[in-house]
């Protein structure tokens, strides 16, 4: 055999092969494909194995995976006139390869722009407050928003996160300040509430001292006997002492019968 004609042989299985491998393409689970013959949609196409005509028809890949977006940082003006610095991050798919090829040329790009300046109009209308408290919120809103206008593109938004607030260091300092406050004031309201419910106990033994006889000279009695205990001392009363003490136990049941009567007010 002629040498030229083992060279065409190459030539021609080589092409053969070639043809056979833009021919042959296998299509994973996770991805579809568009088919287009001389520059007509024809269907989508996967998984498994698609054959096409080389040369005549053409493929257009989808990826159906969730992917995640990044929402470049954007400055952002709210409703009560204060500057801040917001980036977010959203997660998208692909739901329909036809719409993501047919009716827009590169689908992230454009809903990355979209998530841009929808997060701009809709934090734009809140307050700073109703921003730093209320931040799932309003990123559920802001993807309503981007999903409405994708569903067009055949792209699903699934979930979207206001990363990052970034304030100027005066209103962070600012903000700071309003914390300290509210913490000072919550610690006088308790205080407060401390003082009334001492004062309310205080007028409850001042009421007892005055309707029984003998409760003033047993808190006396019960004073001498503290102090006689702290300080190690031996304390000398007058002879009263015994027809007093014999009233203590009388006095200490009233007591106990008072508060017991004070907290069934206070449950009902």
């Amino acid at each position: 055999m002629p040498v030229w004609m083992i060279v065409v042989i190459i030539i021609i299985v080589l092409i053969f092969l070639l043809l056979l491998s833009r021919a042959v393409n296998k299509v994973p689970e996770y991805k579809r494909v568009s088919h287009f013959r001389f520059g007509r949609f024809i269907g989508v196409k996967g998984p498994g194995v698609v054959l096409i005509i080389p040369f005549i028809d053409d493929l257009e890949w989808k990826d159906l995976r969730v992917r995640d977006m990044d929402v470049s940082e954007q400055n952002i003006i709210t409703k009560d006139n204060v500057s801040a610095n917001v980036d977010a991050v959203a997660y998208m798919k692909v739901f329909d390869p036809k719409k993501a090829t047919l009716e827009i040329k590169d689908h992230y790009r454009a809903t990355s722009r979209l998530a841009q300046t929808t997060l701009r109009d809709v934090l734009g209308k809140v307050e700073l407050d109703e921003l730093l408290s209320r931040r799932e919120e309003l990123a559920e809103d802001i993807r309503q928003i981007i999903d409405e206008e994708t569903d067009a593109w055949g792209v699903k938004v699934t979930n979207m996160t206001i990363r990052n607030v970034n304030l100027p260091k005066d209103m962070v300092r600012a903000i700071a300040s309003q914390a300290e406050a509210e913490r000072n004031r919550r610690a006088r309201i308790k205080k407060a509430q401390g003082e009334e419910e001492a004062a309310k106990k205080m007028a409850d033994a001042a009421e007892i001292y005055g309707e029984r006889e003998g409760a003033m000279r047993l808190r006396e009695l019960q004073t001498l006997v503290e102090i006689a205990t702290e300080q190690n001392l031996v304390v000398v009363t007058p002879s009263k002492l015994g027809s007093d003490l014999g009233n203590v136990a009388g006095l200490t049941t009233a007591l106990k019968e008072h508060d017991k009567k004070s907290e069934v007010e206070k449950e009902e």
